[in-house]
C-alpha cells in the first residue's frame, strides 16, 4: 500500500501504548498524525519520529473530553490530510469508590472513552472510505468482559468500545475499511502504573504487558485483518472460563487491595 501521501491518526499518542503505536507505524514508514493532551511533549515526539524514520509527522494537542474540541480536530484532519488508518487509543481509566467519584470524574471517562471514540470515528470515516484500503483499530480492554467494583464506569465504557467495534466491523465488511478491536490488559506504561498493578497480587503481575510488544502485535494482526485482537491469552482464558459470579468478586477484591495499598 502506497502511504507516501497518506497518514495514520493515533490518539493518546504521547505515552504508553499510543506512543508505541506511533513508533511502530513510523518504523514501517507510515506517516502519522499524533493527538494528545497539551503539555505532553508531543511536538518533541513528532520531530523525533520525523528525524529518526524519515516520515512525515504532524501533531494536535487537545482535550478530547470536550465535544467541540473533537469536532475541530476532525475538521482539521479532514481539511488537511488523506488518512488510511485510525487508531482510537485515547482513554481514561480510574480506580475509585463510586460514592467518592465527582460528576466531572465520571463525565470525563465517558466523554473520552465513549463519546470521543465514536465521534472521531464517525467524522473521519468518509475520509477513510475514500482511500483504496483503510483500517480502524479501537483500543478496548480485558475489563470489557467483566464488571468490576471500584472501577464501575471504566469497564462499562470499554464494553461499549468492544460492542461498537464489532458492530461497525460488520457494517463496513463490504467496504474498503477494515475495523478491529484490541482488548489488552494492564500495561507497563510508567513506574506508577507498574507499582499499582503489582499491588493487585499475583494475577496483576502475571498479566502485566509491555506496550511496545502490544503495539507491534496489534499492527501485525490488523494488517492480517484480525477483527478481535487478543494480546494476552492467559487473561482472555480466565475471562472466558470463569463465570461472572466468580470473576466479579475476584477482580473487585484485586482492585480493593490496590486502593487499600
Amino acid at each position: 500500500m502506497d502511504t507516501k501521501e497518506s497518514y495514520a491518526v493515533v490518539t493518546g499518542a504521547s505515552q504508553g501504548l499510543g506512543k508505541a503505536f506511533a513508533e511502530n507505524l513510523a518504523k514501517k514508514h507510515i506517516n502519522v498524525i499524533l493527538v494528545s493532551l497539551p503539555d505532553q511533549n508531543l511536538e518533541e515526539l513528532s520531530k523525533e519520529l520525523e528525524d529518526t524514520y524519515a516520515i512525515k509527522s504532524h501533531y494536535y494537542e487537545v482535550d478530547l473530553s470536550v465535544k467541540e474540541n473533537v469536532m475541530k480536530l476532525t475538521e482539521w484532519i479532514n481539511a488537511s490530510f488523506n488518512i488510511h488508518m485510525l487508531i482510537n487509543n485515547a482513554g481514561i481509566g480510574g480506580t475509585k469508590k463510586f460514592t467518592e467519584a465527582t460528576p466531572d470524574y465520571i463525565n470525563t471517562i465517558l466523554q473520552v472513552n465513549v463519546t470521543a471514540t465514536s465521534l472521531i470515528t464517525h467524522q473521519l470515516l468518509p475520509n477513510l472510505l475514500r482511500q483504496p484500503k483503510a483500517f480502524i483499530l479501537n483500543v478496548s480492554s480485558m475489563a470489557a468482559f467483566s464488571p468490576i467494583g471500584f472501577k464501575t464506569v471504566y469497564p462499562a465504557s470499554k464494553t461499549f468500545i468492544h460492542s461498537f467495534s464489532r458492530g461497525l466491523h460488520e457494517e463496513l465488511k463490504d467496504t474498503n475499511v477494515f475495523v478491529s478491536v484490541v482488548n489488552p490488559g494492564a500495561m507497563k506504561t510508567n513506574t506508577d502504573v507498574c507499582k499499582r498493578i503489582e499491588k493487585q497480587g499475583f494475577m496483576g503481575r502475571l498479566t502485566l504487558l509491555d506496550p511496545d510488544n502490544v503495539a507491534s502485535y496489534c499492527i501485525r494482526q490488523l494488517f492480517k485483518k484480525d477483527s478481535v485482537i487478543m494480546v494476552n491469552p492467559i487473561s482472555w482464558l480466565v475471562m472466558k472460563i470463569l463465570p461472572i459470579w466468580i470473576k466479579l468478586p475476584l477482580m473487585t477484591q484485586a482492585i480493593k487491595r490496590e486502593i487499600e495499598a
